[in-house]
């Protein structure tokens, strides 16, 4: 029975169903930038760039049995996911930094270098 206790407490631990929500999202917003890329970013600027060159049918290059087209296909992929993930990244970390600008209070202004000299001297006097 102390193992199921010990178990349960560990299931509910804000950390572990924080770290499975993180998952969870992560692998939704994994599906929304694949899908921006292979529905709307390769048939605007990779389609037309693959017809020019004539390599329209990119995956279909095979070597000797070696599907090297799947590769290079994956590899183009890849840098267009983080490209895109770079410039969303980007702009998100610019919209912060924007507003911890207007929201933060300008700070106050410390005393100068010949007020702190005084306030020794006379302290000093003091003693």
């Amino acid at each position: 029975m102390g193992f199921l206790k010990e178990f349960k407490e560990f299931a509910v631990k804000g950390n572990v169903v924080d770290l499975a929500i993180g998952v969870i999202i992560g692998a939704a917003f994994g599906a929304i930038v694949s899908s921006l890329v292979s529905d709307v970013i390769t048939p605007l600027l990779l389609t037309p760039a693959l017809k020019a060159t004539g390599a329209e049918h990119l995956e279909g290059l095979v070597w000797n049995g070696v599907a090297y087209g799947k590769f290079l296909a994956a590899v183009i992929n890849f840098f267009c996911i983080a490209l895109v993930l770079f410039m969303l990244l980007k702009g998100i970390n610019k919209l912060n930094k924007q507003k911890k600008e207007e929201g933060a209070p300008a700070a106050p202004a410390g005393p100068t270098q010949e007020e702190l000299l005084t306030e020794i001297r006379d302290l000093l006097k003091n003693k």
